[in-house]
């Protein structure tokens, strides 16, 4: 079991410090949007990693385990091998964050543990599953206003990485005091942390294209409905993606994103082969000392900003709506049929129902479900359980699926997948990659979707799947 080791920080800016090593080979930002008061439910930590121990990579068939320039390919369950992979440290005095496996799996992991058809086009071209495993991580805690270092072991790569934090930090704090000094100065300096000017870098695009046009996704529509008239499933997720080949800094356009809109759960991850500008409001599983809760989100609504009353009462609607608390719902049973696979017998509850959550776009109906692991399971065996989330498949959960790979054209790839952390204690902290750019051989893809059921409306659903989408699409601009 290894020994942790904890350098204590000053508060710091994370956005500002990561800006420092974004254009690194692995380098993650796990960000808590607690810039945000909306966000005051998260526990408000961000976490930064870079220069991996070792990564490990699914392909569909075989898992890369790369370390230190060694490769081996190893067959068998993904996510199995990736829990052999995390080591086992001591446990902290207090709940933090720690060292562990940060990365994505992607909604096509699935594919690894159910038979599902293959009728769509892989157009993205992703790994299911791409993993590092850390042994240095750089913690920022906002709601205590401080910052450490935390390195797992005394192997001499893991103590290089945590002098490369350190020395990071410094650089960080360096920059801000000489920025201080010149504006003291009246000097006119560029903002070493985010500025106004920050969000002129976007995308540079070609026009955004669409998977479904408006008549196809009547088609898909009465489709599902026929489906749900027969008693085939409840509710399925349909989506949409879009896509456009860029050019541009993906990271300037994730410090737009993040600043626009503010999400608990989001991410920015630059990786060999794709960068992800997450900004998902979802939680998919958190799981802390064997304490489990998912929060399924089922139910949305556009904001009205320039009407504080009208806001309220699109936010009551949402509140009152019987579809959309029928949808929730749905979801709720799925999920607490999930959890209870892995979960201790009566343990599994659901404290909180029908939820109005608003963030800067749109309105959220969530709900909670809670349980407590099984002593003898891995919160590994928690997601393999619930993967992926049933709030964007539908119920039941593979039959919805099946219908999801005969009416959407194009795999869905890491969109309704999860960023995932899973610390060396076994803790786990996932969202649901909605709200998600992906690039990947300069093409950017994203997507959006909602659930139908069977008095869905066409119109209404299509709709929804535009708001949900807008920001997004901002974040593309065409190019001249």
């Amino acid at each position: 079991m290894l020994r942790l080791n904890i350098t204590h920080l000053p508060y710091i800016d994370s956005a500002s410090v990561f800006e420092l090593v974004a254009n690194e080979s692995w380098a993650m930002f796990l960000d808590s949007g607690c810039n945000s008061e909306e966000n005051s439910d998260s526990d408000c930590c961000d976490v930064l990693v870079m220069d991996p121990q070792s990564t490990l990579v699914f392909d569909g068939e075989k898992t890369s385990f790369t370390t230190n320039r060694n490769e081996a390919f190893l067959l068998g369950d993904p996510l199995g091998i990736l829990q052999s992979a995390i080591p086992e440290c001591e446990k902290p005095s207090r709940p933090t964050y720690l060292p562990g496996a940060y990365g994505y799996m992607s909604y096509d992991l699935s594919r690894y543990y159910e038979k599902l058809p293959c009728s769509a086009e892989d157009s993205e071209q992703l790994p299911p599953m791409a993993m590092g495993i850390y042994h240095v991580i750089l913690v920022v805690d906002h709601r205590r206003k401080k910052s450490r270092v935390i390195r797992m072991g005394e192997s001499p790569r893991a103590k290089k990485v945590e002098e490369k934090w350190l020395a990071v930090v410094l650089k960080y704090q360096e920059d801000l005091v000489a920025k201080e000094i010149m504006e003291f100065e009246g000097a006119v300096l560029e903002s070493v942390g985010e500025k106004e000017e920050d969000c002129e870098a976007t995308l540079e695009g070609s026009p955004i294209d669409g998977s479904l046009s408006w008549s196809d996704y009547q088609k898909a529509f009465d489709k599902v409905r026929t489906y749900t008239e027969e008693g085939d499933c409840y509710q399925v997720n349909l989506t949409k993606q879009f896509s456009s080949r860029v050019t541009g800094d993906a990271w300037s356009a994730y410090k737009c994103l993040r600043k626009a809109s503010p999400a608990p759960y989001s991410c920015f991850m630059n990786l060999p082969f794709v960068q992800v500008l997450s900004n998902s409001p979802e939680s998919f599983i958190r799981c802390h000392s064997r304490e489990v809760v998912t929060s399924p989100i089922k139910g949305t609504r556009p904001r009205n900003h320039s009407n504080s009353r009208a806001d309220k009462a699109i936010g009551d609607n949402l509140l009152h709506s019987p579809k959309d608390r029928a949808e929730n719902l749905m979801i709720v049973d799925l999920m607490r049929n999930d959890l209870s696979k892995v979960c201790e017998l009566g343990s599994v509850k659901v404290p909180k129902l029908f939820e109005l959550h608003s963030f800067s776009n749109v309105h959220h109906l969530i709900s909670q479900v809670t349980g407590k692991l099984r002593k003898e399971l891995h919160s590994i065996d928690l997601l393999r359980a619930c993967f992926p989330g049933g709030s964007i498949t539908g119920a039941p959960k593979i039959r919805s699926m099946e219908i999801i790979e005969e009416l959407e054209p194009t795999r869905r790839g890491l969109y309704c997948g999860s960023i995932a952390y899973i610390g060396a204690n076994g803790d786990l902290e996932s969202n649901i990659a909605i709200r998600t750019i992906v690039i990947k051989d300069g093409v950017a893809r994203f997507s959006a979707g909602g659930g139908l059921v069977i008095d869905s409306m066409v119109e209404d659903e299509y709709q929804e799947l535009n708001h949900k989408v807008s920001m997004l699409m901002s974040a593309v601009v065409p190019s001249v």
